[in-house]
């Protein structure tokens, strides 16, 4: 094999060096960046481009240590910090995945997907399909947010006009009509009290939110509430569809990997259970390890369960006979992220002109609302 030269590597990341070139064009860079919140994680996006460095340089025949080297040059200082721990703690004797599972910003999945590499010989391909993964994950979240970005945003300003509108401009019609007396048209006297029903009660509204959200954030970790949170969520018409596929693609791409590595089927099933913190598939993947310990394959101990469709477990149950789960896994994958972007893009062009529609009758009838007073009194004149 040809000697590698050091140098070369460190003048291709030359450019990634430079804070201009690095951090890219100001808003366009912050559409893109990916937000991590409460989890405390390095977000995906750098675990991809970690990832992705990483497994190219120990692949074309660098060692970990002075490929920990290069890629940590390509960071900026608060990334760097991070990455420079690793390299030290590697460079002290540990292997990167018992570096990887001493910080708090790396999942099990990835230390023990990265263990495995290294224990067959393998780690250069593992941090490849790793980068592929959180590349996958990351296209996948934007695709979906990019859908309803713009009806949730039509939806967002439609529902600020008519607060404005309730809270402002139709108490201003009030005085206006207390003035004049006479009896208002139903439409508009309808309209006057949930005015003030709102005035009244707005900032007791707002308390109430705020004890949701924090009732929310105490909770969310807990098992009632995510058992009985999915349990709604799944009965939503349409989102509990998608969100169903949502994570039976997840579910599965994530056994690819496992299973393309290597990884024993009982061992991927308890890295993919405490991945996937979702009730359904962390209750079912539970029992089906008990099956599987006591005989039973994938496909029967997850066809007991109603939240994966029969196809789905047709797919695994012809993988085990063929002995192919990373190829039938991964067609899982595409097969049910594809019917997300299908389905998230259609409710999306079907919902810009339903918002549109409702924000023009909405805005249409306090309008008409306030403005039949005055024609009832000029025509009394």
């Amino acid at each position: 094999m040809k000697p590698i030269d050091i140098s070369t590597f460190q003048k291709k990341t030359k450019v990634l060096k430079d804070p201009k070139l690095r951090n890219g064009n100001g808003i366009l860079d912050f559409m893109t960046r990916d937000i991590s919140f409460g989890s405390g994680q390095l977000p995906d996006k750098k675990k991809q481009g970690f990832y992705n460095e990483l497994g190219t340089l120990i692949r074309s025949g660098i060692d970990i240590r002075t490929a920990l080297a290069l890629t940590i040059s390509t960071y900026t200082k608060k990334d760097a910090e991070l990455f420079a721990a690793i390299e030290k703690s590697v460079i002290a004797g540990q292997s990167l995945s018992q570096t990887l599972e001493l910080q708090d910003k790396f999942s099990r999945y990835e230390y023990f997907s990265i263990r495995i590499g290294e224990e067959t010989g393998r780690l250069g391909e593992v941090l490849g399909e790793l980068a592929k993964y959180y590349k996958s994950r990351i296209s996948q979240r934007r695709k979906i947010v990019g859908a309803i970005t713009y009806p949730m945003l039509v939806l967002s300003t439609s529902f600020a006009a008519i607060f404005f509108m309730i809270k402002f401009v139709v108490p201003m019609f009030a005085d206006v009509f207390k003035r004049f007396g006479g009896k208002l048209p139903y439409i508009t006297a309808l309209i006057l009290r949930f005015s003030n029903w709102l005035d009244n009660y707005i900032y007791l509204l707002l308390f109430f939110l705020l004890i949701a959200i924090g009732f929310y954030l105490l909770n969310r970790n807990k098992f009632w509430f995510k058992k009985y949170s999915a349990i709604v969520l799944l009965r939503i018409p349409i989102v509990g569809d998608i969100a169903k596929k949502i994570y039976l693609a997840r579910f599965a791409n994530t056994m690819r990997l496992l299973t393309g590595t290597a990884t024993p089927l009982l061992q991927a099933m308890e890295m993919v259970r405490q991945m996937i913190t979702f009730y359904p598939i962390e209750q079912s993947l539970l029992l089906a390890e008990r099956e599987i310990l006591l005989g039973s394959s994938l496909s029967d101990a997850l066809a007991k369960h109603d939240f994966y469709p029969d196809k789905f477990v047709q797919m695994i149950r012809i993988a085990e006979e063929v002995n192919r789960l990373e190829y039938f896994f991964e067609q899982l994958s595409e097969q049910y992220t594809e019917e997300v972007e299908y389905k998230t893009n259609a409710i999306s062009g079907l919902l810009e002109p339903l918002i549109i529609i409702f924000l023009g009758l909405a805005v249409g009838v306090i309008l008409i609302a306030m403005y039949l007073p005055m024609f009832q009194m000029s025509n009394s004149f």
